[in-house]
């Protein structure tokens, strides 16, 4: 009897690779562009945003060390879904920080 999975299989075309590569380039530049906003405005907000960017990259990352057979292909989806759930986390948290902690402080305290 076959087991179904709705996940590709461990081996991926070249196309798909490049897709993940990309997708490694476009989120360091994210992450780099968000640490020049945390410099120039030193916020724990900014702080908390660029965290969630470093999750983005971090899923790139786990997807390349699949595909280099670092991380197994049966765990790295589990590792993906745990780091949705950090992303997701730390941009609710930016958010109620600017929203509440932020708004009520001085301007020469945040």
């Amino acid at each position: 009897m076959h087991s179904f999975s709705a996940h590709a299989a461990p081996t991926m075309s070249a196309p798909e690779v490049a897709a993940v590569v990309l997708a490694g380039f476009s989120s360091t530049l994210i992450v780099a562009v968000g640490l020049i906003a945390l410099l120039r405005r030193q916020s724990r907000s900014h702080t908390l945003v660029v965290l969630a960017l470093a999750a983005l990259l971090a899923r790139s990352g786990v997807a390349i060390l699949t595909i280099g057979g670092v991380i197994p292909f049966a765990s790295h989806h589990a590792i993906e879904h745990a780091l949705d759930f950090v992303m997701v986390a730390l941009v609710i948290a930016a958010v109620y920080y600017a929203r509440s902690i932020e708004q009520a402080a001085p301007a020469g305290d945040r």
